[in-house]
């Protein structure tokens, strides 16, 4: 009898042991099924965005736990998003950044917790087709996704946002037809996007998909254009590639999108 009750309390030990411990590998991930940092994480696809489907998939709150480091739009493709050290800032029409509540929804996103993997010194001088150039000379492969900070200061810098659209929605380049387009000279701050390879295009953005805070969080955009001062440029090399998409019932389940969108992401994204 002595020897039964042992045993219960000993499986009641390791129970409470192993309780613990997978608690403790949990740490940091709560809600979160990505256990590896070195993710990049996707809110939906940039042809949705093209169809014109800007309803929201999650909500900033949600979205923070899947990264500290990334870039998007919010419901109704109003404005551009900057993720940044946690904290998400919405770029209005009006080229001003607002701090973001974690109840407000998102469409599309891409982010990632990020860590540097590699470093470099940005020459002066530098634009922004100039800096693609050099990025794409010290990637290891193009053949995985990368998470690319800048921070630094630049002689110029070109970005734009958009106006928050109402239902019907109008496809995307209708609506970046219409951007408004900001024009900073001698400004400080940090260039947050990614790299994503050839084979996801129309899943993501394939190429570079960059958007640009000033060190002040006060103002900012998807970048057009730009020419660098001083610079320091910071890679993350992510592996793995995790995608949600609009769940049953959405205008996502009905659309078709057999269609190739290449010339029309470019138009939009230039």
């Amino acid at each position: 009898m002595i020897k039964k009750n042992l045993r219960k309390l000993f499986s009641v030990i390791i129970i409470f042991i192993l309780i613990s411990v997978l608690a403790g590998c949990n740490s940091g991930y709560a809600d979160n099924p990505i256990k590896d940092r070195e993710t990049l994480f996707q809110v939906s696809t940039i042809n949705a965005l093209m169809e014109g489907l800007y309803e929201s998939v999650i909500i900033v709150g949600d979205l923070l736990k899947y990264g500290d480091f990334g870039i998007g739009t919010f419901e109704g493709l109003n404005g551009e998003m900057i993720v940044l050290d946690g904290k998400c800032y919405q770029i209005q029409d009006d080229g001003v950044a607002y701090l973001k509540e974690d109840g407000v929804g998102v469409p599309f996103a891409d982010v990632t917790f990020f860590d540097t993997d590699y470093e470099q010194e940005v020459a002066s001088g530098t634009t922004f087709e100039e800096l693609k150039t050099q990025i794409d000379g010290v990637l290891p492969t193009e053949n995985i996704f990368y998470a690319v900070k800048i921070e630094g200061t630049f002689t110029f810098m070109q970005t734009r946002s958009v106006a928050g659209q109402q239902k019907p929605y109008p496809p995307l380049t209708e609506v970046t037809a219409e951007q408004v387009v900001f024009d900073f000279n001698n400004v400080s701050g940090t260039i947050v996007g990614f790299y994503c390879p050839e084979y996801v295009a129309g899943v993501g953005v394939a190429g570079y998909h960059l958007h640009f805070i000033t060190d002040e969080l006060d103002a900012g955009g998807h970048i057009l254009n730009f020419t660098v001062n001083e610079a320091d440029m910071y890679i993350d090399y992510a592996n793995e590639f995790y995608l949600i998409l609009p769940g049953d019932g959405s205008d996502f389940y009905d659309t078709d999108f057999s269609s190739d969108y290449s010339d029309e992401i470019e138009e939009a994204e230039s």
